[in-house]
């Protein structure tokens, strides 16, 4: 299943616990259990990181959370690609009688 994940700086973090994080990320890898198809850090304060990826169990999504919620809030969201969201919305559409 795809998912899609958000990280969002926990307030009151120095500039050193941020550097921290960057330094730890550096040597850091996703669990087992994920299919990395992207990472991608803004230019916003929060959130911060986005990463998508496909997982088949919620094992990664624990292991995550206690690697980085010292330093992140993390909020993960079931997805789906434009194609296939445009399908299962005209399904549904459908189903109701629209």
């Amino acid at each position: 299943m795809l998912y899609v994940m958000t990280l969002s700086w926990q307030p009151g973090l120095t500039p050193e616990q941020r550097d921290g994080a960057l330094a730890r990320r550096a040597q850091w890898q996703y669990p087992d259990g994920l299919t990395v198809l992207g990472e991608y850090w803004t230019a916003a304060e929060n959130p911060a990181l986005v990463a998508v990826f496909e997982a088949e169990n919620f094992s990664p999504f624990m292991d995550i959370g206690l690697t980085w919620g010292d330093v992140f809030q993390i909020n993960t969201y079931p997805a789906v690609t434009a194609e296939e969201g445009m399908k299962l919305g005209l399904a549904a559409m459908e189903r109701r009688g629209a």
